[in-house]
């Protein structure tokens, strides 16, 4: 009873902690959209400077990764030489800019709703470039799955009350540069058995970010900021949202290393439905049943997508035991016969 109680109680505990690990990436994910929203929208705090907002975030971010490393030594640096640092970590850093600065910039022109359903395209833009660049193997019924993502993605955009094409094709944008930047990951950095969390990402990779930002601010938001005089940097507002947007980093980390990937994938959903809920009934964001009719196929498919990777990734790990359990057949056999022909060469002698 006491055995089985105690085994009762670490499975309780386990399951606690992932609810936990997922509400705290929720919550975070959550308040960072929100905030970010609120900052840039002009009807809010009226800010809409999305490349100084994003080069904000990664100063700070890369300020307290510094200290994180190099001061405190929390973290160990990833050993990376200057040839694999320009050739692997440059080109992530500016995908990552450029997914940073258009999502951010969609907040002006876009309802906080509807850029969540636009965002369900996130597994049909991974999945068609990681075609594209032969990371993913071409398959009818998958591309079926996308297409009927894409199909009720186009049934939210047509019950959209606020469409605006400038901010969807800016989404749309962001949505390609990050599934761009996920393949290049794998392609860069995990073929070559890098892997880093989300500190020493920031390290490495949020430099690169300010220095591609700051091309695009020199001549787009610099002269702007300059002219409005009036405007005075609330270190509130932007310090706790920048706080807000590293503890999201720490948080995916966590999700991830102590779940899974696939487990933030489910939760994301959850997520965008909250969004979704909150945009409409707080932020007063108009609606439509269109829209909740088109995000709902959406969803089914992504779900249906999710389920899919799961029962991959369990035939994955069905093939390695079986494999892992012949190899270990073959061993013990081994060693029968060596231990038969022992004994038939001592009666022999």
């Amino acid at each position: 009873m006491g055995k089985g109680g105690s085994l009762s109680d670490s499975v309780v505990k386990k399951i606690v902690l992932s609810y936990t690990y997922v509400a705290i990436w929720i919550f975070l994910s959550f308040t960072v959209i929100v905030y970010n929203k609120y900052i840039l929208d002009k009807k809010m705090f009226n800010w809409p400077f999305p490349i100084s907002l994003t080069m904000i975030h990664m100063t700070f971010c890369a300020s307290l990764a510094f200290l994180l490393i190099r001061v405190f030594k929390v973290v160990e640096p990833v050993s990376m030489s200057r040839d694999l640092y320009i050739s692997s970590v440059v080109p992530i850093g500016a995908l990552y800019a450029l997914s940073l600065w258009l999502s951010n910039s969609a907040y002006i022109y876009l309802s906080v709703s509807f850029i969540q359903m636009l965002k369900a395209l996130m597994p049909v833009a991974v999945y068609s470039i990681g075609v594209l660049l032969k990371k993913e193997s071409f398959k009818s019924d998958t591309m079926i799955n996308m297409l009927s993502i894409s199909f009720g993605v186009a049934i939210a955009a047509y019950g959209e009350a606020r469409f605006d094409t400038w901010g969807v094709i800016l989404q749309l944008g962001a949505v390609a540069f990050e599934a761009t930047r996920l393949v290049m990951i794998q392609i860069l950095l995990t073929s070559k058995g890098i892997t880093l969390n989300p500190i020493t990402s920031l390290y490495y990779v949020a430099p690169c970010c300010l220095v591609f930002l700051s091309v695009p601010w020199i001549f787009v938001e610099y002269p702007v900021l300059m002219e409005s005089s009036s405007f005075h940097f609330d270190f509130v507002i932007f310090g706790t949202n920048s706080l807000c947007a590293f503890a999201l980093n720490l948080a995916v980390f966590l999700l991830v290393g102590k779940t899974s990937a696939l487990t933030m994938n489910v939760a994301g959903v959850v997520k965008d439905w909250l969004l979704i809920a909150f945009s409409w009934s707080v932020i007063k964001d108009t609606v439509t049943l269109i829209n909740l009719v088109g995000y709902g196929l959406a969803f089914l498919g992504v779900a249906y997508y999710n389920h899919s990777k799961l029962q991959g990734l369990k035939a994955k790990e069905a093939q390695k035991k079986a494999a892992q359990a012949d190899e270990e057949a073959g061993r013990l056999l081994e060693k029968r016969e060596g231990e038969g022909n022992g004994k038939k060469n001592e009666q022999q002698n």
